[in-house]
This record gives structure tokens, sequence and C-alpha cells, in this order.
């Protein structure tokens, strides 16, 4: 590669880093901890509550691999400014509710917005980047996660010092600006790919989903966000009911966050180097091993350590997915691949904290828990027989 198109890609990439980031800090700041507040605000009921708050991961069920399958025949970066719009302009539907069922109704508009960004984010990445596929893929997820880690303390600042309105114009503010960086963005191959047609447009479809390899990875990714889901929900449940103050609570989930930002890029480098599966199948070791111990060590120590084994875990696990089901997508359907993947890594994680909660109220914490290391101790059972080789990329 020549030095000029060495500095075009990495252009692109602090392009796509930077607008990610932003798009990620301003919906996230919309949801945590605002939205429950402002909710309650409205006079939602909790049950209300729990259906605004799900309102906004519909769309990515609905729309990940419709959105992804389009990018792969308009490009990229049409499908990538689209949903940088409804990012660009959601807050500003904030300031006018005074419903809950109009919050909802938003959140559901808000949704869409992460939805697409994500799966064609990916996926521009995976098709750029070959040979560092999956450092590249973890260094962005890292970037966003930054943003996602942001959000609530300034979001909390924000109606601290001011209102529920500031939040949201700050959402706006962080919105903007991301638009305006994605609109700088450009496709690898400028202009049109391929004239869209329904029938190849469902055929982008039947062929991923016949692809066993892909759909195994997406089975794996989909336990893993599922464990990821309940213990973002569950953890900091369980450490309050053994009488751990909230400060500390605050701890043992930030030393997850932070393993998660330092270890993905690492590990995203030692899956180019070594091989996607010896990567993810210790990943879900280690998580399945640090999830059935909570039980074990309930104290603010035992949990911390704990945590941040799971962090490790799940960034080990996470570093090599997406870079795995690019690897195996075949004729350029990496839009189409990303959406499938998203969209059953959406339907995990929303599966995650019912069934733990179901778990907890029927037979407490540490079935739950041991539930959950089961799931991700099956995944890595799953993958590592259901894969005898890594297929390499044919694009």
């Amino acid at each position: 590669m020549s030095n000029n198109a060495k500095t075009v890609q990495a252009s692109f990439f602090a392009l796509i880093a930077l607008t990610g980031g932003l798009a990620i800090l301003s919906s996230t700041m919309s949801k945590t901890p605002v939205l429950p507040l402002f909710a309650a605000s409205l006079g939602a009921s909790p049950a209300e509550i729990g259906w605004i708050v799900i309102a906004s991961t519909i769309p990515g069920i609905l729309v990940s691999f419709p959105a992804g399958a389009l990018s792969d025949f308009l490009g990229h970066r049409r499908v990538l400014v689209a949903s940088l719009v409804v990012f660009a302009t959601a807050p500003f539907l904030y300031l006018l509710i005074d419903t809950a069922w109009q919050l909802m109704a938003v959140r559901f508009y808000h949704g869409f917005a992460t939805a697409i960004f994500g799966t064609v984010a990916t996926a521009a990445i995976a098709e750029r980047y070959s040979a560092d596929r999956a450092a590249r893929l973890s260094a962005y997820s890292s970037v966003t996660i930054v943003g996602r880690a942001i959000a609530p303390f300034l979001g909390g600042a924000l109606i601290s010092l001011a209102s529920f309105g500031a939040v949201y114009v700050a959402c706006a503010v962080s919105g903007v600006l991301a638009l305006a960086a994605g609109s700088l963005l450009r496709d690898a191959a400028p202009g049109p790919r391929r004239r869209l047609q329904l029938p190849h447009f469902w055929k982008s479809l039947v062929t991923v989903l016949k692809d066993r390899g892909i759909m195994l990875v997406s089975l794996v990714e989909a336990a893993q966000y599922l464990v990821f889901g309940a213990i973002e929900a569950f953890l900091a449940l369980f450490a309050a009911s053994l009488g751990i103050p909230a400060w500390q609570i605050g701890i043992i989930l930030g030393v997850q966050l932070v393993g998660i930002v330092f270890m993905k890029p690492l590990m995203g480098r030692v899956s180019d180097r070594v091989g996607r599966r010896q990567v993810i199948v210790p990943g879900l070791l280690l998580g399945a091993g640090s999830v059935a111990l909570l039980p074990a060590l309930p104290n603010f120590i035992g949990l911390s350590a704990l945590s941040l084994a799971f962090g490790l875990g799940f960034a080990t696990v996470t570093s090599s997915t997406s870079a795995l089901v690019a690897d195996l997508t075949r004729n350029g359907r990496f839009g189409s691949s990303m959406g499938v993947l998203r969209t059953v890594m959406d339907v995990g994680q929303s599966i995650g904290p019912v069934l733990t909660g179901w778990m907890v109220s029927s037979a407490g914490y540490a079935q739950a828990f041991f539930l959950l290391a089961a799931i991700l101790l099956g995944a890595a059972l799953l993958l590592g027989a259901g894969m005898e080789k890594e297929r390499p990329a044919r694009n």
C-alpha cells in the first residue's frame, strides 16, 4: 500500500471513530441517567418506564439487516449520513415532550440512529481493513465506549446543575457535531455500488442466513451480549442486596468498563495474528468463570475483581466476533453480514435482563448467575465444535 493510500485509510478511520464517539455520546446521554428520571417526572408508571426503555431497542431488531444490505448497494456513506440525521434531530424532539407516550415515540425514533449507524460503521471498517481488521474494529469500539462512559457523568451533572432540557441540548450539540463530521466521510469506491433491486436485496439476506459459519458466530455474539445485558442490569442490584454502598457499586461496574476499553484493541491485534477462534473461546471461558464465581465472593474486593475479569472476557470475545463474520463474508456483502450479526445480538441483549429477572425472582441470584455462566460455556463449546477451521475471506 502506498503512503498516500495509508494516509487516506488513517484519515477515514480517525473520522469515523470521531463520528461514532460523538454519536454514541449523544445517544447514551439521552438515556443514562436522564431517561427514567425524565419519564417519572412526566408521571410514567414503572410499567410504562419499562416500555419506554425497550422502545429504543426495537429498531435494532427491525432495521439492522435492511440498513446493512442497503449500504452494500448504495454505499456506506449515504446510509451513515441518514442515521446521523436522526442523531442530530431526535434530541430536539425531547424538548417538545409533555407525556410519557410522546417520550416512548421519540425513543423509538431515536433507536433507528444507533441501529443503523452501528451496523453500517462496522461494515465500512471491515471492508476497508483486512490485514488489521480486528484491531481496527476493536479500536473503533473502544472509542465509542469512551463516549458511552462519559455520557452518564455529563448527563448527571447537567441534571443537577440545570435541568432535563439542558441534557437534551447537550445531546443535540453532540449529535449535530457527529453529523458534521460524518458528512466528510467518503466511500472506498465513490458513487453508487449497484442498482438496488428487491430480488437482489432478499438474495443477500438468504445468502447470509444460509452461511453456517456466520450464523454460528452471530449466536455466540448473542450469547455474549445476553450475559452482558444481564450483568449490566443485575450486578448492581446483587451488590446492593449485600449492603455494598452506592459509591463502591460504581467502582465495581467502572472497573469492568476500564477493562473493556483497554483490552479490546489489544485483543484485536492478537486476533489478527493468531486467529479469531483462538481468542474468542478463551474469552467466553473467562467470562463464564467470572460470572459463576460472583456468589462465592460477595464483597467489594471480590466483586470488583470478578467484574474486571468479566470485562476482560467480554472485550476478548467481542474484539474478534465482528472480524470473524467479516472474514467469512462472501462477495462483499459486509453490510448484510453485519446486519444479521447485530440483529441476532440485539435479540440476545434484549432477552438477557428478562431471563435473569425471572431467574432471580424464582430461584435467586446464585442460580441466575450459574445459568448465565452455563450460556457462555455452551457458546464456547458450540464455537469450538462448530468451526473446525476458519474459512479465509472471499471478497
